[in-house]
């Protein structure tokens, strides 16, 4: 009798075992960082692999939808290896809202990584814009310079989860189809944009950090102790403006890649004016 409980104990243990491996496996364990990446886009630029063994393709949206620009390759991007550069200094925007589809066939835990920055703006409040997964908006008014200044790379990093048909995503559930939308979406500050993305299995630990960046670190903790400290007449916290925040030095201002020439539009406009006004003076007089 014992040892028929014996064996039976063995076997919960043994299947209990291989349950958790299976899902250990299912979640991405026992595979590689680039292995664990389901979908990878080098936006507005070619096909790159990164130091981490990562594959990202060449932007599908290419010769379809927004404007590729590489306007960034002539700046030295902060916080990212001298070989993963080009990830943040290529990039696809649009004077829209516009998106990538990604297709996920699996149920487990997945990771969102966007990666950005700002080459342009000298300020912030310049470039604002919304990101939406499938409907929820799950990055709200992000200003790439007001996070971490010129030049300098950010990733945007967003957990979500897929089980028996829903998508799960900063406690919000939907109907998931299989297909992932990553949406950037147009806002009141000129136009949305991303430099790169992938979809991994994983969880946050998972995810490979940026390098360092001591000014931008300093500048977190400036942020925190201005926030412990103020505090209002009535001892709320007294909140602090978003434009006097110390930001890391971006430079002088570079000409906007984005911006159209319009000069030639005004010409005919003062032409027409100049000739009429003297006209109406003359007529006037008689």
């Amino acid at each position: 009798m014992q040892r028929v409980t014996a064996q039976l104990v063995a076997g919960l243990v043994a299947a209990v075992l291989s349950l958790l491996a299976d899902q250990c496996w299912a979640d991405g364990g026992g595979l590689s960082l680039a292995e664990r990446v389901i979908w990878a886009v080098n936006c507005g630029g070619e096909s790159h692999v990164d130091v981490h063994g990562i594959h990202f393709k060449k932007d599908p949206l290419e010769g379809k939808l927004g404007k590729a620009s590489d306007y960034g390759v002539r700046l030295p991007i902060l916080r990212s290896s001298q070989e993963d550069q080009i990830l943040y200094q290529t990039e696809r925007y649009n004077e829209d809202t516009f998106g990538y589809d990604v297709p996920i066939r699996e149920e487990g835990d997945y990771i969102l990584v966007m990666k950005y920055a700002e080459v342009y703006f000298a300020q912030s409040q310049q470039k604002v814009f919304d990101v939406r997964l499938s409907g929820h908006v799950v990055v709200k008014d992000l200003d790439i310079f007001e996070r971490v200044g010129h030049s300098t790379a950010h990733d945007e990093i967003v957990p979500f989860s897929i089980r028996r048909g829903k998508l799960s995503v900063q406690g919000e559930v939907s109907t998931f189809n299989g297909k992932l939308t990553v949406e950037f979406v147009k806002g009141y500050y000129d136009n949305p944009k991303v430099c790169a993305l992938y979809v991994m299995k994983g969880t946050l630990e998972d995810v490979p950090k940026l390098q360092p960046h001591p000014g931008l670190e300093k500048r977190e903790e400036e942020e925190e102790e201005e926030e412990d400290g103020e505090v209002g007449e009535e001892g709320g916290k007294k909140r602090v403006p978003a434009g006097s925040k110390n930001r890391v030095q971006s430079g002088p201002r570079t000409p906007n890649p984005y911006a159209a020439d319009n000069s030639s539009l005004m010409f005919p406009i003062l032409v027409a004016f100049g000739v009429f006004i003297p006209t109406l003076f003359c007529l006037c007089r008689l």
